[in-house]
């Protein structure tokens, strides 16, 4: 009977399309439950979407669709995205699906009946974006903590979670599992920011609106987010206070709970106390990965820097993103993403690291022995060294994926391609055929090049699961699975390889971050092009919004990898240098704007081009469909406001 291996996702909150930070968790969950079952585990691994709150009733309204409407619709593109980038989960549950609110409802009377949970009135702060209370000591400047958004006063009855009564029984279990919260990092600060300062009752219930799920003993409450989305975890797989299923006895407790490093808080304190006054087991590790940012910001369409997986998937295709999403996420650090350290790569790894090893060995074998693979007969001590290799390799990729550092996972693959292409410099296949008497060493090299390969197949399978499948078909052989890999020399001799099929091909960085920069700026333009004849009119009031001043260029360059792009530093009177990015590199060199005073929108929403933010825009005026002017005003004084 196989070993059943229980994991999952936070369920996503349904407020918006995910962008690619949202994205890299589901990838990262799907590695994991892959590897498992490569190893042979039993795995269930379940995702999903949080449908429920505030927010969405507010977003709903503001649409002029109904909560369901609109959580149906967003629900859908968020399974799309799981989707299209290939990934394995067995269950996608929904906090709107029939069964999860009946049991949801079930175990909210059950914490009641049993004393854990009281009716009161929350008297605090409230963050609607985080759906979060606050007490003012915990905010800081009017701020919410956790978004940095602004906080308003909030009155209102609801029913508390008692929390302080299953403090030290939380405090015994973190000490008697100290794997529970994993990294480490994130265990201390929960123990020393959250748990040792006290817990405080936790509200799980709201009256100020209605979409959610209703408290059944009392109509003017809904259940709150908390009680309703983590309970997910245990609803997917059948678990009912009235008697649970045989599928929730056989996969809980979860094996891992994989979540964003900004909900580790609610991991371990809300779900395991709310496991404890179940009665029911709590999970045993709950994993808090770091965030993916857009360079060195955090992802926000605000900010004008979001990245969506379905664009990404159309420009580098699905096991690239893959690969770029679980190589450049650190352990513990924040990852970045950005288009030019994509391309940097994909070119590097993909193209020529894993794609050229396997191209050439592969026509190699076609050229030199018409597809024939030759048993390894003439060995020589290098060739312990690609096996050996091989072979410490599965063995370190195993004992970092139960650590979940799934990029050094990764990178340890990826050294032996690099150490299989040293292996070609060093065997020189191409001389070895020009001497006949060396056609036996040189089937042993290609038979070793090509078993190498194979071990590279299988180990990737979890993490690029289509190209793995290219490669297999290329090496043609079906001598796939992890078993396969506690000896070197199980590619059978006597068969044919396939033919060499490119896996990746290298991009130009510079054509395609031209491409990439032209469709930014007419989807830009597209939107600020009124979409009724003739002039578009504004009031009064919202001209008065735009905010011109005279600022006076410092610092201007071009951009490297575009054309179009100068960036200039600018002095608009504040004392503090202002970075702005325009498309004028055709009609001006950067030397000949320092020391000139243009108009600058200053209270523009920053966004970023190319990869630099630029904060405001510069005015200039289109003189023909081919010449374009800067507005100058070198007369005024720096920082004065244009009315």
């Amino acid at each position: 009977m196989k070993e059943k291996f229980y994991i999952t996702t936070a369920i996503a909150y349904t407020s918006r399309k995910p962008h690619i930070g949202n994205s890299y968790e589901i990838v990262l969950t799907d590695a994991i439950a892959r590897y498992k079952r490569l190893q042979g585990y039993d795995v269930f691994f379940l995702t999903g979407t949080d449908e429920h709150g505030q927010k969405i009733e507010e977003i709903a309204k503001a649409e002029n669709v109904s909560p369901k409407q609109y959580v149906d619709k967003i629900a859908g593109e968020i399974r799309e995205i799981c989707d299209l980038l290939n990934t394995t989960y067995d269950r996608f549950i929904r906090t709107t699906d029939e069964q999860h609110e009946k049991t949801v409802q079930k175990i909210f009377k059950k914490l009641y009946d049993n004393g854990d949970i009281y009716k009161s009135v929350y008297e605090g702060l409230y963050c609607t974006p985080c759906e979060s209370f606050w007490t003012a000591a915990q905010v800081e400047d009017g701020k919410c903590p956790d978004c940095g958004r602004p906080v308003k006063p909030a009155q209102e009855e609801a029913y508390f979670l008692k929390l302080s009564k299953y403090q030290k029984q939380l405090e015994q279990f973190i000490e008697d599992n100290p794997d529970f919260i994993y990294p480490e990092s994130r265990k201390k600060e929960m123990i020393n920011n959250f748990i040792k300062p006290g817990l405080q009752d936790l509200c799980v219930s709201r009256t100020s609106f209605k979409w959610g799920i209703p408290v059944t003993f009392d109509d003017n409450h809904v259940i709150y987010v908390w009680i309703d989305a983590l309970s997910n975890y245990i609803t997917a797989i059948g678990y009912d206070p009235d008697g649970s299923s045989a599928e929730y006895k056989k996969y809980w407790p979860a094996d891992v709970h994989i979540v964003g490093k900004d909900i580790v808080r609610f991991h371990t304190i809300y779900w395991p106390i709310m496991l404890m006054a179940l009665g029911e087991p709590l999970p045993k590790k709950v994993f808090g990965h770091p965030w993916l940012l857009f360079g060195t910001d955090k992802m926000s369409k605000s900010r004008g820097n979001v990245i969506y997986a379905d664009d990404l998937v159309k420009q580098f295709g699905v096991d690239a993103v893959r690969y770029y999403l679980l190589s450049e996420m650190p352990y513990t650090s924040d990852g970045s993403i950005m288009y030019e350290t994509i391309i940097e790569r994909f070119n590097s790894d993909l193209a020529n690291t894993l794609g050229n090893l396997v191209n050439r060995t592969i026509a190699m074998s076609n050229k030199y022995f018409g597809g024939k693979v030759l048993a390894p007969t003439a060995k020589e001590e290098l060739d312990d060294e690609l096996s050996s290799l091989a072979l410490e390799t599965v063995g370190a990729v195993e004992k970092l994926m139960s650590e979940y550092r799934i990029s050094d996972a990764l990178n340890a693959i990826f050294t032996l391609a690099r150490r299989s292409n040293k292996y070609i410099d060093e065997t020189m296949p191409w001389a070895l055929a020009k001497d006949e008497e060396k056609t036996e060493r040189l089937g042993t090299v290609l038979y070793n090049l090509l078993e190498s390969i194979r071990y590279l197949a299988v180990l990737l399978t979890p993490f690029m699961p289509d190209t793995a499948t290219s490669i297999f078909e290329q090496l043609n052989t079906d001598v796939r699975s992890y078993e396969s890999l506690s000896a070197f020399g199980r590619l059978v001799a006597g068969n044919n390889v396939g033919t060499a099929t490119p896996l990746f091909s290298r991009i130009d960085a510079e054509k395609f971050l031209a491409e990439l920069i032209k469709q930014q700026e007419e989807e830009q333009k597209k939107a600020e092009t009124p979409k009724i004849e003739g002039l578009a009119e504004i009031d009064f009031d919202t001209f008065t919004k735009v905010e011109l001043r005279v600022a006076e260029i410092k610092e201007c360059e071009k951009i490297k990898k575009a054309k179009k792009l100068l960036r200039l530093v600018l002095d608009d009177g504040t004392g503090t240098p202002r970075q702005v990015v325009s498309g004028i590199a055709t009609w001006y060199e950067p030397e000949a704007l320092v020391g000139r005073k243009i108009v600058l929108v200053a209270n523009l929403k920053p966004a970023k081009l190319c990869g630099v933010e630029s904060c405001g825009m510069i005015l200039a005026a289109d003189c023909s469909e081919t010449d374009v002017k800067l507005i100058f005003v070198d007369d005024m004084p720096n920082g004065a406001r244009i009315r």
